[in-house]
């Protein structure tokens, strides 16, 4: 389910902040990881610390911490339970946090106590979709298709020189790694297709925000 450009997959519930997502599985365990709200908000990571297995945890209490250059902060669980298990490959590659959060990047199974959804703590995400809407729109959380590496910022600067800019950064990034480009020139959407045909480094997300343009381009192989 998308909400203002977030996704929120109907598979699972989430905690009333947006910022948490529990699927339950065959086995009544579990699977808990973090949204992609919480994924903008964090941003590029550089560690996940999670909590050993075999704590106990009570309703809201730390699975994990994460880290990043901006950012220093909790996971909470919240479904009471045992941790039984975390995910070793965000530890290895913390950016797969943010880049699946709802896959390859979830935080940990519990094997909960009580399961939350029973006292109303857990709702879907079309239960929720308004309040996560208010909760985009107040953090100003911007979710994109791919997360970016890089960040290149050009307000006042002619498309020409934008892209000249663009091209000696992405010969300096590593392959399949993401800028992120924002351009108020008028001419960048039209210009960005032509760029990314010329050189065959592929726009992964574009959208429009007021007089702003923004483009996410992934470094070809």
């Amino acid at each position: 389910m998308d909400i203002a450009g977030c996704d929120f997959p109907e598979d699972r519930s989430y905690e009333a902040d947006g910022l948490v997502w529990a699927r339950r599985e065959p086995d009544r365990e579990a699977v808990l990881g973090i949204t992609s709200i919480y994924a903008a908000l964090a941003g590029r990571l550089a560690s996940v610390r999670p909590r050993p297995v075999g704590s106990e945890c009570a309703q809201g209490g730390v699975v994990a911490m994460i880290e990043g250059g901006k950012y220093f902060g909790p996971v909470r669980t919240p479904i009471a339970g045992v941790l039984v298990r975390t995910n070793d490959v965000i530890v290895r590659r913390p950016k797969t946090l943010s880049e699946s959060p709802y896959g390859d990047g979830w935080v940990a199974r519990v094997r909960p106590t009580r399961w939350p959804e029973e006292s109303g703590a857990l709702r879907s995400a079309r239960e929720s979709a308004s309040a996560f809407r208010s909760q985009i729109a107040t953090l100003r959380v911007r979710c994109f298709a791919a997360f970016p590496d890089h960040e290149m910022f050009e307000i006042g600067t002619e498309c020409a020189a934008v892209l000249t800019k663009l091209s000696e950064l992405i010969g300096r990034v590593g392959t399949g790694e993401v800028v992120h480009l924002v351009s108020d020139d008028p001419t960048a959407p039209i210009e960005m297709v032509r760029w990314s045909g010329e050189t065959g480094h592929p726009l992964v997300d574009s959208r429009t925000e007021g007089n702003l343009f923004h483009f996410l381009v992934r470094k070809a192989p």
